[in-house]
């Protein structure tokens, strides 16, 4: 798409405007869905410990790509509401290792459903195909512009997700 001076005024062809507002409803979705017990960043940051018990907090934050006072605000949260534990690793007396509580594991399992509903009703204005290209293409931007992130994701050994 050719830069004219005009598209460079209209905020509705800058890509990061359009990723701005789709942020914004996949977060209203997420709240009608998910219900308001988690943060989309509360619940990404329990869905990765889940997937990586026993990661330090600084590892779990590089994991979910947000900076490390972010994770350690949301795991301190997440700990006052009983839903993961936070204990001193002791060769490192700076880090804390993490573990899903049950109470964490329910509350995981109790918004599947709802996650299912959210991908469903975000995806949804596309044909099955389009879907398929759009999380393509997604994932292709995220990963390709990942280290520009002020917090890049730094996936877990063995490259998982």
């Amino acid at each position: 798409m050719p830069e004219t001076d005009n598209s460079l005024i209209n905020l509705y062809d800058h890509p990061g405007h359009l990723l701005r507002r789709a942020q914004q409803i996949s977060v209203s979705i997420f709240y009608d869905e998910m219900g308001s017990e988690l943060t989309p960043v509360q619940y990404a940051v329990l869905g990765n410990l889940a997937a990586h018990p026993g990661t330090d907090q600084v590892s779990l934050a590089a994991l979910t790509g947000i900076d490390t006072s972010t994770g350690a605000t949301v795991c301190a949260r997440l700990e006052e509401k009983g839903l993961l534990q936070r204990k001193v690793i002791p060769t490192n007396r700076r880090q804390r290792a993490l573990t899903i509580t049950a109470a964490g594991e329910r509350q995981l399992a109790a918004m599947v459903t709802g996650a299912q509903r959210l991908r469903r009703r975000l995806l949804a204005p596309l044909t099955q195909a389009e879907q398929l290209q759009f999380m393509a293409l997604l994932t292709k931007l995220v990963q390709a512009n990942n280290a520009q992130s002020r917090a890049p994701l730094t996936p877990a050994a063995g490259g998982e997700k």
